[in-house]
């Protein structure tokens, strides 16, 4: 069969096809053509495969053609379903069965839409993809947040994308058995940027510009100062005050500016994204 998720098996590959439990729950049917049972069966476990899209594999094993296959996994009656994770039969059914009971045999056993997610999330990690992987872990807080793999897989997002306030909050609420070497190094970065953020020249211009905050010179070099120690988000609430003024504020300088820090933020970063729509507001 072309897809992936559904396969024939025979005796040369069943082994292989069993393997394949390892990684991805499997789902064996035993069906025979002379049993329109089973028939049916096959036809309602495939359409359910195709709606899972490869969430477990089907494997389908005509018993006509492999007698001996059938004897030796300990088939008594078709049609047969069996589920295999992890290398071992974790759940069965034998008989004719309606949709609604292999759907609850298999929510009992398959990750949910959420872990799903979470996995696609730490894929997009593992390729520094971090500002689409928090546009997927934000909206599973709610069920996933909780679990220390997922505050720690959710703050590490927060602080590529230098969300350095938001990855602490998530940080504090790390329970200590969670405490890893990953914690520790996020709370490491952490740190260091706050210490950089404090720095005595940002210190200074902050003071000069709470004093004369329409001062634009002061303004721009705070800004500028502000990017640099990764406080985006201040430093764009300043430029955009600016501009709402005047759109060539320093020359142009402080629209490049603007650009230079969404640009470097990335599509998937909220901060970006919420400022991005109010210089498009500004400018068309």
């Amino acid at each position: 069969m072309e897809n992936t998720y559904i396969v024939d098996v025979n005796e040369q590959n069943a082994q292989q096809v069993l393997e394949t439990s390892m990684d991805t729950p499997l789902l064996f049917l035993f069906w025979a053509p002379s049993v329109p049972e089973s028939l049916e069966m096959r036809q309602s476990v495939e359409q359910l495969a195709h709606e899972y899209r490869g969430t477990f594999t089907l494997a389908v094993v005509d018993c006509e053609q492999q007698q001996m296959l059938a004897m030796q996994l300990g088939v008594r009656a078709l049609p047969t379903l069996a589920l295999f994770n992890q290398g071992r039969p974790v759940d069965g059914l034998a008989g004719p069965q309606s949709d609604e009971a292999v759907r609850e045999m298999l929510t009992r056993h398959l990750p949910s839409q959420e872990e799903l997610d979470f996995k696609q999330a730490q894929s997009l990690m593992e390729e520094g993809q971090f500002g689409s992987a928090l546009g997927i872990l934000k909206p599973l807080q709610e069920v996933l947040g909780e679990a220390g793999a997922f505050k720690l897989a959710l703050a590490e997002c927060l602080v590529e994308t230098q969300l350095f306030d938001e990855a602490q909050e998530i940080l504090d609420t790390v329970l200590m058995q969670d405490q890893d070497a990953k914690y520790k190094a996020l709370i490491a970065k952490v740190e260091l940027h706050n210490q950089a953020a404090e720095s005595p020249e940002v210190v200074q211009l902050q003071e000069a510009y709470n004093e004369d905050p329409e001062n634009h010179e002061i303004g721009f070099k705070l800004a500028v100062q502000l990017s640099q120690v990764n406080r985006h988000e201040e430093a764009l609430e300043i430029l955009m005050a600016m501009l709402r003024k005047d759109l060539n504020t320093a020359d142009g300088e402080a629209r490049k500016t603007m650009m230079d820090i969404l640009s470097s933020l990335g599509q998937g970063n909220p901060v970006a994204s919420k400022f991005r729509r109010q210089l498009y507001t500004l400018l068309y």
